[in-house]
């Protein structure tokens, strides 16, 4: 698919979190892969893994960015000033926003000015924010940008929607192409993790549904790639020192090249009880690996995509266990069939597909 590149106005994308972690990537790919069709300025924090992918990242070597500092979030002036500067300057129209808590500042910072604001939402949101504050600070956004159906139903619970305000589903794209490497055949079964090292995103229930494999003597490796949270250490320690199989289990921490890790591995397992969308869903369906997954929130979408991925009732650690033998036992009739993932993938998730609807939104 060709990108439809009408003249747009420069642009922002702004997202100002502190945290290592899936929306973070999401933005700064968002940013890089608008940018080679409109004039985009990234405006991140400072000193954040975030500030340190636009510096080292060679994928990111292109993208025009700005950092700001502050110390809150909450109203805070040197995110209403620097954001403001940064706008005029660059005579900067449209805003796509990736974030919730700086909303109140960002609202300040655009005060007054022409400015048309697009707020993408990539985490589930719990608590309702319809009181007259967030009403006002909500009421001059254009469009919010849900990136899944299931996303979609969430903001209209959650969000309140100015009289005009818009409300559309843009799934991500690939930030780019998948790895080149090879299969890589082995007689060990290779289980691949990608996330953070933490409670409640399921890394515990991928590692005690290995369980079965160890019961049926099966030889498996287990392989986690996501940046570890200190505050989890010793949850980690206890779940490893609980288990007969610890040697299997490799906790390998974050990595710049983990779409290089799908080709050498047969099953991404991925049992995270709260997704928004799942960007590594994404990544190991491309890549045509073995998806198992529990059936909730958006994770379920991407089976309405018709993809060939195997998900299981959500939270059942038994489930997960027993569709984990099953899939270990007929190995080879599943790689088949999740390689037939690849070519619908090429569409789906297409970086253009992606590019020509936040196009679409831009004045």
């Amino acid at each position: 698919m060709e990108v439809v590149n009408k003249l747009k106005a420069p642009t922002a994308v702004i997202c100002l979190s502190h945290y290592t972690g899936g929306m973070e990537l999401a933005a700064t790919k968002l940013a890089n892969n608008l940018s080679k069709f409109v004039d985009i300025t990234y405006i991140v924090k400072q000193n954040t893994f975030i500030h340190e992918q636009c510096q080292s990242n060679p994928d990111y070597k292109n993208l025009n960015y700005k950092t700001i500092n502050f110390s809150t979030t909450v109203m805070s002036p040197s995110i209403i000033l620097s954001v403001r500067k940064i706008i005029l300057e660059n005579k900067i129209k449209n805003v796509i926003f990736v974030g919730a808590s700086e909303m109140k500042s960002l609202y300040f910072a655009f005060l007054g000015l022409d400015i048309n604001l697009i707020v993408r939402h990539g985490t589930i949101k719990k608590t309702p924010k319809k009181d007259w504050f967030h009403t006002l600070v909500y009421s001059k956004v254009n469009t919010h940008v849900a990136i899944s159906k299931y996303m979609s139903s969430n903001v209209k619970e959650i969000i309140p929607f100015g009289k005009d305000t818009k409300l559309t589903v843009i799934v991500p794209s690939l930030a780019k192409n998948i790895s080149s490497l090879e299969k890589t055949e082995s007689s060990t079964l290779k289980l691949l993790h990608a996330g953070r090292v933490t409670s409640g995103k399921g890394i515990d229930k991928a590692i005690l549904a290995c369980d079965i494999l160890y019961k049926n003597e099966i030889e498996f490796n287990f392989d986690n790639y996501g940046p570890a949270d200190s505050k989890y250490e010793k949850q980690l320690k206890e779940l490893l020192n609980s288990i007969t199989y610890a040697q299997h289990i490799h906790i390998n921490g974050f990595t710049n090249s983990i779409y290089d890790e799908y080709p050498k591995h047969d099953i991404f397992i991925f049992p995270t009880p709260d997704e928004g969308y799942g960007n590594v869903m994404m990544e190991a369906i491309s890549h045509g690996i073995i998806v198992l997954a529990f059936d909730n929130t958006a994770i379920s979408n991407f089976g309405e995509m018709g993809f060939h991925i195997h998900l299981v009732e959500d939270g059942s650690l038994e489930a997960l266990r027993e569709k984990l033998l099953y899939i270990a036992n007929n190995l080879k009739e599943e790689q088949k069939l999740a390689l037939e993932n690849i070519e619908k993938a090429k569409i789906i998730f297409a970086p253009s597909r992606e590019a020509n609807e936040y196009l679409e939104l831009l004045i």
